[in-house]
């Protein structure tokens, strides 16, 4: 018997040692442990305000592409030239020749076509990428808060259950203890209860370390917040709109709006392609200045790019352009199929697991409840052996887990709803 407690108290040591790093926090942070309860709305809030690097970094990506639009709209800088022109080299004197001329001249090129705006306009469809990239950060951000805050609301509850299940099986076994020195029990009922007792402790192991991976999870976007104690009540999670306006906000969803905004710079890839088939143009003018009485020359001119060979250069890259934006319409085809069957998932979730949950809160609790209290009296009046008791006990409390586990499931297929088709209302 004493060694059989002292095996009770190394469990015991073991379970307070798992969750000795998140004491020692709470223990540095008193105010955490007295913290108001993190509810699930505000996490979200605190997650979705926080300076994320991958945020800021996606902001400083679209304001670099928006500065480099307006750069690749603009005209190249003119190119300024000076020379003399016509020197007799065997004098090397400005004034032997009447031809001989200081010139200056200014040379502006023109892109071909649409050129310029085109590229302007690729660079702002690269800038709607990174938006939308930061969109859809934002969604999963949500996701994971929202799927890490039920996994631990679930492990907390779930421990609260364990305990209270510890407590009543300690009592059976003092109440053991005594019916054993009167010879009711024997030594293998004495350590059944044990058993289930040394099990107990082992599934609060687990559940601890559960609930710790959970906060780690939420300490990635929440900080020291992520260690407060979670609310003790689950949110009222409002139904869905149905299935048919689901879908059509689908296309709102932050991955289909990257595939637009990859469309958009397929399309100004495919216009550029088509301007190099007309000609670009460059404005040039000259000014020679040829001293004493000779008046000044001036010229001015114009220079123009002739496509003449097409085939391996212009036509090779449209058909490379075209085809780019092809394979990104079916990219953007392949993203909306998928965001369906995760709708379809989702929503069979939901609407499954409100009916599980349903059942268990209606019928399966209400029975594991009576036939615990049963075996209780049907073990006093001696109907009932002791294994069949302990059965009941913890029948009882795995119906408890299930029902809470399914709860916590359907919360996070509502969490999933929220990231494909935006806030449920």
């Amino acid at each position: 018997m004493l060694d059989r407690a002292q095996t009770r108290e190394k469990n015991m040591r073991k379970f307070s040692s798992a969750g000795a790093f998140a004491l020692a926090v709470l223990w540095a942070n008193p105010s955490l442990a007295n913290a108001d309860p993190l509810s699930l709305s505000e996490a979200i809030r605190l997650a979705v305000t926080a300076e994320d690097p991958q945020l800021l970094s996606l902001v400083e990506k679209t304001a670099a592409l928006e500065d480099q639009a307006i750069a690749d709209a603009q005209l190249e800088d003119p190119t300024i030239s000076g020379g003399i022109a016509n020197l007799s080299t065997d004098t090397f004197r400005f004034s032997q020749e009447n031809m001989t001329q200081a010139q200056v001249g200014i040379r502006q090129v023109f892109p071909a076509g649409r050129t310029l705006s085109l590229r302007g306009g690729r660079r702002q469809a690269e800038a709607g990428v990174m938006r939308a990239r930061k969109e859809l950060a934002l969604r999963e951000i949500s996701l994971a808060v929202r799927t890490a805050w039920f996994d631990g609301f679930y492990w907390t509850s779930a421990q609260k259950s364990v305990l209270a299940s510890k407590r009543a099986v300690n009592e059976m076994i003092q109440a053991l203890h005594a019916s054993f020195s009167t010879g009711v029990l024997t030594t293998q009922h004495i350590l059944r209860a044990e058993l289930e007792l040394s099990l107990l402790d082992d599934q609060l192991t687990d559940f601890l370390r559960r609930e710790e991976l959970a906060r780690a999870e939420l300490e990635r976007f929440l900080g020291v917040d992520a260690l407060r104690p979670l609310s003790s009540n689950l949110p009222d999670l409002s139904d869905p709109p149905s299935i048919a306006e689901m879908e059509e906000a689908l296309v709102q969803h932050p991955a289909v709006l990257i595939a637009d905004a990859v469309i958009e710079v397929g399309d100004a890839d495919v216009g550029l392609a088509e301007q190099a088939y007309k000609p670009s143009w460059a404005l040039e003018g000259k000014y020679g200045a040829r001293g004493g009485s000779r008046s000044d020359l001036a010229s001015i001119g114009v220079t123009l790019s002739i496509p003449l060979f097409a085939a391996d250069r212009q036509d090779r890259r449209l058909s490379a352009a075209v085809r780019q934006r092809g394979a990104a319409q079916l990219d953007r085809s392949a993203t909306l199929l998928d965001l369906r069957r995760d709708l379809e998932r989702a929503t069979t979730d939901w609407s499954l697991l409100g009916e599980r949950v349903q059942l268990y809160s209606d019928a399966v609790i209400e029975r594991a409840r009576e036939t615990a209290n049963a075996s209780i009296s049907t073990y006093a009046s001696g109907r009932t052996d002791f294994p069949e008791l302990i059965r009941s006990q913890l029948a009882q409390l795995d119906a408890e887990l299930k029902r809470m586990e399914l709860r916590t499931e359907r919360g996070k297929a509502w969490a999933k709803l929220n990231y494909l088709v935006g806030e449920v209302q």
